[in-house]
């Protein structure tokens, strides 16, 4: 059995839990299974370089950012090589570029474009484990370049892919996927399995288990995750095709605090301006999410509002500024005193009254709803961020409990 497994940053923080990993490593690979191995930066070592970075030139290159930031899987790699080498395993440790991780030639955020497995099929012949840093690669012209948040997701399963590997295990610091955030929500179950499509909703919509990046790669190669706790040694949640889709309704809330609420005012209600506005934002990059249009009052005149990350409002809110005038539009407001709250579950589309049952839940507990957003399997509101965890515990209560 060939098993690919990633090890995130705080599951390899110190020589107490990298001696935990090695033995977790060992177990399986003691048991006849090949392992290929995907590892974080320890701990905040990423934040680190980025700080060091910041002291010595706040504007620097991000060719330059990537070869500073590649060195944290570096030293990840490294580490567990040596501590499986004293527990006796025989191992290597290779970077994404000698692992024959090739990537475009974007820097900060690459994408993969294909994966030479010559190098860690010929060490796992020779009955190694191989270990190799995720969150890298190499691109056409022997440049390290660095694949951008959930990094080393992506590098799990993208190996996974190519290896035609028998499952990917995702080792973080919970034991599975949970059907609300368990910090927040005291009942909340771990699911047994979830499946691509709901786990990509949840993944996009604030859980932070897995990353969106991944488990769309995971579903497009038809790779079997398992998320599961690198301290804890009990069964975690498994992603795949799951075919009883009506075992349970709903299968996950989720609670996203990245989000910004932007609402343009003043539009003409008249064909293109939707167009105008957000092809716009699309020539900066810049991803929409919850737009809600007005119906045009009796002067034909509309207001269309719509989510961002946080991180992207600035930006967001300068481009339309500065192109008010060719949108046709009067102001622009934003609130970022909001938050977004989902339910997931692929048996809500065959199940009238869902929504209703959500709603109803907000009203019991007195929170306004700001927008809605709907699809076959999910359903997200903006509701203000200090209500975000009540809402979640009440949307939960309503729906998971007998």
């Amino acid at each position: 059995m060939l098993i690919v497994k990633k090890f995130g940053g705080s599951s390899v923080a110190d020589a107490a839990k990298l001696f935990n990993v090695a033995g977790i490593i060992s177990e399986d690979y003691n048991k006849g299974n090949s392992v290929v191995v995907v590892v974080s930066a320890q701990g905040d070592t990423t934040d680190d370089l980025i700080e060091k970075a910041q002291e010595i030139n706040p504007k620097a290159s991000k060719r330059e950012m990537d070869m500073l930031l590649s060195t944290g899987e570096q030293i990840s790699i490294s580490l567990l090589a040596m501590a499986l080498e004293k527990l006796g395993t025989p191992v290597i440790s290779l970077t994404g570029w000698q692992a024959g991780m090739h990537t475009n030639t974007t820097y900060s955020a690459a994408r993969i474009k294909d994966i030479d497995t010559e190098r860690i099929t010929f060490e796992i012949d020779k009955k190694k484990v191989v270990i190799v840093a995720g969150f890298q690669g190499v691109n056409r012209y022997d440049d390290i370049t660095t694949l951008g948040r959930g990094g080393s997701d992506t590098s799990a399963v993208a190996l996974a892919a190519a290896l035609k590997a028998d499952v990917c295990q995702i080792y973080t610091d919970v034991d599975g996927v949970y059907t609300a955030d368990p910090r927040i929500v005291k009942n909340a179950v771990k699911l047994e399995d979830v499946s691509y499509d709901e786990m990509l909703e949840l993944a996009s919509l604030g859980a932070n288990v897995l990353h969106n990046r991944s488990v769309e790669m995971a579903k497009k190669y038809n790779v079997e995750l398992e998320v599961l706790s690198s301290f804890n040694r009990v069964p975690g949640t498994k992603v795949k095709e799951v075919s009883d889709v009506e075992k349970m309704l709903i299968k996950g809330v989720a609670r996203d605090n990245d989000v910004a609420q932007i609402a343009v005012t003043g539009l003409k209600d008249q064909p293109g301006v939707a167009f105008k506005l957000f092809s716009l934002l699309a020539k900066h990059n810049i991803n929409v999410d919850i737009i809600l249009q007005s119906a045009g009052q009796e002067n034909n005149i509309q207001e269309i509002s719509f989510t961002v990350t946080e991180g992207n409002l600035e930006t967001a809110l300068k481009v339309i500024k500065d192109n008010l005038g060719a949108i046709g539009g009067t102001d622009v407001k934003f609130d970022k005193n909001v938050s977004k709250v989902s339910i997931v579950g692929a048996g809500m589309a065959s199940n009238p009254g869902v929504a209703a049952k959500m709603f109803e839940a907000l009203q019991d507990v007195g929170i306004n709803i700001k927008s809605i957003s709907t699809s076959e399997i999910k359903i997200s509101v903006l509701v203000e961020r200090g209500m975000a965890e009540k809402a979640v515990a009440a949307i939960h209560d309503k729906f998971m409990l007998p």
